[in-house]
C-alpha cells in the first residue's frame, strides 16, 4: 500500500480529450529524475484512475516509481488541484459568480460549489484576515499564489 507521504504529484500539460481517447496509449513524459531524491532511475508503475468533470468514465493517470527512495510519482494535468475533479478556472469562476451575483454557476452541482465557497471562506478567515476585506476572489487568488489549494478543507 502506498502511504500518502510516499506519493508525489507532478502537474504537467495534458490534453484531457486526447487522454480520454488514447487511454493507456497516451504519450506521458517520464520525469528525468525523482523529484524527491534526484535519482535518474524512475520506472513506470502503472496507472491510477481519476475522475474529471465532463468525462463519463475515469481517466488513466500515469504513475512512476523511484526504486531508490520508493517515492511514487503521479502525473496530473496542469490546471487541476489534487483531489478535485473541476479545473482551477471553473472553481474560480464559481467563486466569482457567487460573490458578484449571489448565484451559483449553472451546469455544476450546487453542493460542490457550496463546498468550495465555504471552504474558501473558512481558509480566508483562518489565514488572511486582512485580505478578507478585499473579497473572496482576492483571497482565492492570494492563497493560490502562496501555493495553497484555496478551496480545500485539508490542513
Amino acid at each position: 500500500m502506498i502511504r500518502e507521504s510516499d506519493a508525489m504529484v507532478l502537474f504537467i500539460p495534458v490534453i484531457l480529450k486526447t487522454l480520454f481517447v488514447q487511454g493507456r496509449k497516451y504519450a506521458w513524459s517520464r520525469p528525468a529524475v525523482c523529484p524527491q531524491c534526484r535519482s535518474a532511475t524512475v520506472w513506470g508503475h502503472g496507472f491510477a484512475e481519476a475522475i474529471f468533470d465532463g468525462y463519463s468514465q475515469p481517466l488513466l493517470l500515469k504513475l512512476y516509481r523511484c526504486p531508490d527512495c520508493g517515492c511514487v510519482i503521479r502525473l496530473r494535468p496542469q490546471g487541476y488541484f489534487k483531489r478535485f475533479q473541476a479545473s482551477v478556472d471553473i472553481i474560480r469562476a464559481s467563486i466569482l459568480c457567487k460573490s458578484a451575483t449571489n448565484r451559483w454557476l449553472t451546469g455544476i452541482d450546487r453542493c460542490r460549489q457550496c463546498h468550495w465557497f465555504n471552504a474558501l471562506k473558512k481558509r480566508i478567515t483562518a489565514y488572511l484576515t486582512d485580505i478578507w476585506r478585499k473579497g473572496v476572489v482576492a483571497g482565492f487568488d492570494y492563497l493560490l499564489q502562496q501555493g495553497q489549494i484555496p478551496v480545500s478543507r485539508a490542513i
